[in-house]
């Protein structure tokens, strides 16, 4: 049967209208970019409306987590329901990013999908629980936090500042159960060469040219290396070309070559695997190629996730959808990094569950008002079955 908890459809719907048309644009990816500040103090009014202790949690100046909680009568397991406040810049979108019309039953606007949407169902869950006097008996926590976009200062602050049983993280997933999803690494490949006049072959060595050893590792990385493990929901490992430079004029030997690479890699793989692939190619390129020499360097990582079907946490979401849509949920992995993999990392099993949509970072976005609806009954359910 479905879930006790009603969704109060208007009001969810007027919190994510108004989340939308509040501008929290991600100032690491836009010049222009205004941050999570006015969006954290809207939720902050709106969880101390809800009856719910909150704080500010500063991860970089007018960009705050905001942490609620709802405190438990003891004895219950605690609960952490989870989303990012940042979006990303709206320079390609048409119209107005920000108005947050409806239309059809979508709601439109930089955020709504990606993933505003999905903090409205955690809001709309917590509403209808408070609406039905449900009194906990574990914690049960709402953190609504900064960058996901970009590095992910506001997860990494908040498993410093909690440590709840399970997490409920409430990315896009089209109303299904995502249990796992990829990392990613950002590579520096650096080749060597020596500065010569163009007409001096004989003293020159060209980095720009030695580079075309490790573009054709990437070649061959994709197209036999990572073709032999696959993984049931996400595919198989990818590697691509993102930038390069090099040279120092149009008649002078290039002294040094310079290629961004990003790495997507499945939960079983590690940023220091990856490295270590190519220090060994450079290695055997170095014994092989005459005057080769290069380096690799990790700029950045992210490890990949995945938790077990038979995790409590996501028994308890499956559980709860079940009832609340009277039919079986679907499992799915996400391509892209998502924050579950920090609280991972932190001891605190996730599980991703949030609305439809699309226009995920393109020029229209909008999201399924009835979705929104259904994750928030499912978030509900899952929650008092959870807390206890």
């Amino acid at each position: 049967m479905p879930s006790r908890y009603a969704i109060d459809t208007m009001l969810t719907t007027q919190y994510l209208q108004q989340m939308v048309q509040i501008d929290s644009v991600n100032p690491g990816l836009a010049a222009d970019g205004v941050g999570e500040g006015a969006v954290a103090e809207w939720l902050y009014q709106t969880c101390l409306a809800l009856g719910l202790e909150v704080e500010f949690q500063e991860t970089a100046p007018n960009r705050p987590n905001v942490i609620a909680r709802w405190v438990g009568t003891g004895g219950g397991k605690s609960l952490l329901l989870t989303g990012h406040t940042d979006v990303v810049s709206t320079a390609n979108m048409q119209g107005n990013p920000f108005d947050g019309r409806i239309e059809d039953g979508r709601l439109y606007g930089r955020g709504s999908y990606d993933m505003k949407g999905g903090l409205a169902s955690i809001l709309g869950a917590v509403a209808a629980l408070k609406a039905d006097h449900f009194q906990p008996a574990g914690d049960i926590w709402l953190g609504f936090v900064t960058d996901e976009e970009y590095l992910s200062l506001g997860t990494d602050a908040l498993v410093t500042a909690i440590q709840p049983d399970a997490a409920i993280l409430t990315e896009p997933t089209d109303v299904q159960i995502c249990v796992a999803h990829k990392g990613f690494a950002w590579l520096t490949l650096t080749t060597y060469g020596l500065a010569a006049h163009g007409s001096r072959y004989m003293d020159g060595v060209d980095a720009i040219t030695h580079m075309q050893h490790l573009l054709n590792m990437i070649t061959t990385l994709e197209q036999q290396v990572f073709e032999d493990d696959l993984h049931p929901l996400l595919g198989r490992n990818s590697v691509h070309a993102s930038l390069i430079s090099g040279g120092l004029g149009l008649s002078t030997y290039p002294d040094q070559c310079s290629l961004q690479i990003e790495h997507r890699y499945l939960p079983d793989l590690g940023a220091d695997e990856i490295v270590q692939l190519w220090q060994d190619e450079i290695d055997d390129l170095t014994k092989t190629i005459p005057n080769f020499k290069a380096t690799v360097k990790l700029d950045f990582e992210r490890p990949g996730y995945e938790i077990e079907r038979a995790a409590p946490i996501v028994q308890t979401m499956h559980h709860a959808f079940s009832q609340v849509m009277e039919t079986e949920p679907t499992y799915m992995g996400m391509y892209a990094w998502l924050d579950s993999a920090i609280m991972g990392r932190a001891g605190i099993p996730t599980v991703i569950l949030g609305p439809g949509g699309k226009g995920m970072h393109a020029a229209v976005e909008y999201v399924n008002l009835e979705d929104v609806f259904a994750c928030a009954a499912i978030i509900a359910q899952a929650t008092a079955d959870w807390v206890g």
